[in-house]
């Protein structure tokens, strides 16, 4: 590795899923796996290509259950290209030995390259160096070059050039019972001397695919005229270019690919853009400038320089994360009715739905790209209509989001999963996870704060707030006894606990008054009304009498914000959900000395015929998402208005408690843990971050990223960045910064963008520059410790830093009935004065 360079050398089968996946070429509109031209799936390489949004719908009969599934498809392989010498097999992987063996995948490019000498059975010897990218400047095209150079043999060579639609979705081995043939082909012709097309139809949808490849040969001298074969197969479409090789002299194969579907703007009809768009395409040489050149501006825009004292790898692992990142979604995706999934469009993991992992992606992009938040936040408003059908058949007013989203905005998650473990299918309450929809408003204030996009809260994110809220004011009921308000049969990020001991999930499923969902609610509901009070009288009015919102319920949901229940234990611990102090401790060195690997513990234990829902185990952080999400300064502020004392040892308490009970199973635990410590642990925090930031490059969950990278844990580790250890946080019309590299971090460097100002920053241990490019544009307010400026284009400001407070980290031995003083609710009657916006 280098600090822009992803290099593999030698050929290791074992790791040729981890290595396709990390190597995968994209462009927000599709995505190919880096699996090399002449591989075959065959359970070492697994070549696939994904449209972003390419669903598809089956269903397959399993164990007496109609399980039916909407599928990311794998679409047609434009990749193969291979070769035979003289009459001999087509030289695929399993029939040459690699003499030399090199993979390298260059960041600031987009660029895949491999290198490799390969000797047939006959002991023939030919260099391979192989090009190829998925075009950064057009969403349609991509290409691939192969330059083969005889090294000891001269004679008759044939390239086979083709398009393959038999491909089916064989990507993740768990669904391999289940159906998985999303393609029919349609028509498979010669287009012209050098050009061949491909035509395949999704199944269920009905969205056409279609594919258009155009190959040439050149030497030194110019393009070479060939002898061409057809191969035509039923799914299947090749050319056969046969010419005659020297030893020693290069022979370049150039291979230009367009890709269209019957969903794309401003065409006739895919197969005539796609024959349209090759047959203009320029030269690999000239496509792929155009493609550099978006690419360094992305860069430019998007980067982050950071400075370290321990690894100089850090910053090219990073630069890895934001390079999937933005081949996941980019100013081709803004056209799209797509979301942001958490494999991102790599593999086949998650069947490419949409879930959570916004609220980890979105910050960047709100501070970079904002346009394609707005974009990704249009997706969720297009499903609006199907939320509140959701709702309703729920017996519930307002909009109920899914847990996973694919096409049409129904839920998608299965009421059964296959535990690889046991074998067994196990009931899924996933879809319980009701927090998707705060998480939602989570991501319409924040881009709103970044940006003050009034024309979208104006258009539509304050529909999405309102109806949302609504949704919350019907799930909660009022408990007589705690004179507060309960929302009850839900499930937090947590996921290892899906109801209470003793109660079968699929009949009593869900837990009762989940601490992040609470909070995030009470917080919801506020920001919600903050939202109403932004809008004009006009649109005010307009929206009320279009959702029947009255005055008496806008009261219920203020009401419902201060009173809603958080539940503590005895020691001023936040508790996970009503209960959970009363579940049993687990004994984690016995399994992790049994197994080493406990991640997955809800694994672990069905097979061992136990439950998680018993225990004090959590799979991912989910108390701990409020700190990740909120400051102390809003937590403080959210508890005041619900009716509890919050104090500085409480989040202590509670990060140390609920720390040492997580295993880690999801990829995201190891970002929200990362950022808890980084003011009381930054050493700790540092650690936390690597692992983050290792967790597909070593693929630590041990075989997943073979499927499909974990994006919303790559994001983390760039948030991590910007808004945790730079301290960035957009809040109440002031961009506030509060740095605290860790030691191992000297020096950080990136750039924003916040209400029309662009921002170069740079931080060290001692300082923070804070310049404003030259542009037109509105002063805004930045701070720093309660040091405010107002920053007009073309200024800077430098801050210089100091240390926080030295604060002594150890629980402090008190009364218990001290600490029931803390964390007692206060009457719901007498909610405190909140905080004006100029006091916050």
């Amino acid at each position: 590795m280098n600090d822009w360079f992803l290099v593999y050398d030698g050929f290791v089968p074992q790791q040729q899923g981890l290595r396709e996946t990390l190597c995968t070429l994209g462009n927000g509109y599709f995505a190919t796996r880096g699996a090399a031209p002449d591989a075959l799936a065959d359970g070492t390489h697994y070549p696939g290509s994904y449209l972003a949004g390419g669903y598809n719908r089956l269903t397959t009969e399993i164990a007496g259950h109609e399980i039916e599934n909407e599928d990311l498809v794998n679409v047609p392989n434009w990749l193969p290209l291979v070769f035979r010498i003289g009459d001999g097999p087509w030289l695929r992987p399993g029939e040459v030995e690699y003499l030399d063996y090199r993979q390298e995948l260059s960041l600031k490019e987009g660029i895949l390259r491999r290198s490799l000498r390969v000797k047939d059975s006959e002991d023939r010897i030919t260099r391979v160096d192989e090009r190829r990218f998925v075009s950064m400047s057009n969403s349609h095209l991509a290409g691939i070059e192969l330059r083969l150079t005889p090294e000891n043999w001269a004679g008759k060579l044939t390239v086979r050039s083709a398009l393959d639609g038999g491909v089916t979705n064989a990507g993740v081995p768990r669904y391999s019972a289940l159906n998985s043939r999303h393609l029919e082909t349609v028509e498979t012709t010669e287009t012209g001397d050098d050009t061949i097309l491909l035509r395949s139809r999704m199944v269920q949808s009905r969205r056409e695919i279609v594919e258009v490849a155009r190959t040439r040969i050149f030497n030194g001298l110019g393009l070479l005229p060939a002898r061409k074969t057809l191969e035509r197969l039923p799914d299947f479409i090749g050319q056969d270019i046969t010419l005659d090789a020297e030893e020693g002299r290069e022979l370049r194969v150039e291979k230009i690919v367009s890709l269209y579907t019957g969903h794309d703007a401003a065409i006739s009809e895919p197969g005539i853009a796609a024959l349209q768009e090759c047959r203009h395409a320029g030269s690999f040489e000239d496509l792929l400038q155009a493609h550099r050149s978006a690419w360094k501006h992305l860069w430019e825009e998007c980067g982050i320089e950071i400075e370290t004292t321990a690894n100089s790898q850090v910053e090219m692992k990073l630069r890895l994360h934001i390079f999937h990142l933005l081949q996941t979604v980019s100013t081709h995706s803004v056209d799209l009715d797509v979301g942001v999934p958490p494999r991102g469009w790599h593999g086949e993991a998650y069947r490419g739905k949409i879930m959570w992992d916004e609220l980890f992606i979105f910050p960047f992009l709100n501070l970079r790209k904002p346009v394609l938040t707005r974009a990704l936040l249009r997706y969720r408003f297009r499903r609006l209509n199907e939320a509140r059908r959701a709702a309703h058949e729920a017996g519930f007013r307002g909009a109920m989001f899914p847990w996973q989203s694919g096409s049409d905005g129904r839920e998608e998650c299965q009421r059964f999963h296959l535990n690889p473990m046991s074998g067994q299918w196990i009931p899924d309450n996933s879809h319980r996870q009701r927090h998707i929809n705060a998480a939602i408003t989570f991501n319409v204030w924040q881009y709103y704060q970044v940006t003050e996009d009034r024309e979208f809260l104006y258009d539509f994110g304050a529909e999405l707030m309102l109806e949302i809220a609504r949704f919350w004011a019907s799930i909660a009921s009022y408990d007589a006894a705690s004179g507060r308000y309960a929302i009850r049969g839900v499930m937090g990020p947590d996921e290892f606990h899906t109801a209470y001991p003793g109660k079968d999930p699929s009949e009593a499923g869900g837990l009762d008054n989940n601490a992040y969902t609470n909070v995030m609610v009470a917080w919801s509901l506020t920001r919600t009304l903050d939202a109403l009070d932004l809008l004009p009288d006009t649109r005010r009015r307009e929206l009320c009498d279009k959702l029947g919102l009255t005055a008496e319920e806008l009261g219920h949901w203020d009401d419902l914000s201060r009173n809603l229940m958080v539940p503590f234990d005895g020691d001023g611990v936040i508790c996970q959900f009503e209960g959970y102090d009363r579940l049993k401790e687990f004994d984690w060195e016995v399994y992790r000395e049994k197994y080493g690997h406990i991640e997955r513990l809800d694994r672990i234990l069905d097979q061992e015929g136990a439950d998680p829902n018993d225990y004090k185990v959590s799979k991912q952080a989910d108390v701990l998402m409020l700190f990740f999400l909120f400051s102390a300064e809003e937590l403080t502020e959210i508890f005041a208005r619900l009716g509890y004392d919050f104090t500085p040892d409480m989040i202590i308490n509670t990060i140390r408690y609920h720390m040492q009970r997580t295993s880690h199973g999801s990829t995201l635990s190891w970002v929200t843990h990362a950022w808890v410590l980084a003011r009381a642990d930054r050493s700790r925090s540092w650690e936390l971050f690597n692992q983050a930031l290792n967790s597909d490059i070593a693929d630590l969950q041990g075989g997943t990223t073979a499927e499909g990278i974990h994006l919303g844990a790559m994001a983390g580790t760039i948030d991590l960045m910007q808004r945790c250890y730079l301290g960035i946080e957009p809040r109440t019309n002031v961009l506030t910064f509060n740095p605290r590299l860790p030691e191992e971090l000297t020096g950080l460097k990136t750039t924003v963008r916040y209400r029309g100002q662009t921002l170069d920053l740079e931080a060290t241990q001692e300082k923070l520059s804070i310049t404003s490019r030259t542009v037109t544009a509105h002063p805004i307010t930045i701070a720093y410790r309660g040091q405010t400026r107002d920053i007009s284009p073309g200024q800077r400001f430098e801050f210089r830093l100091f240390p926080e407070l030295p604060r002594d980290h150890q629980v402090k031995q008190r009364d218990r009935t001290e600490l029931q003083r803390h964390c007692r609710p206060r009457r719901p009657a007498d909610p405190p004065q909140e905080a004006s916006t100029a006091q916050a």
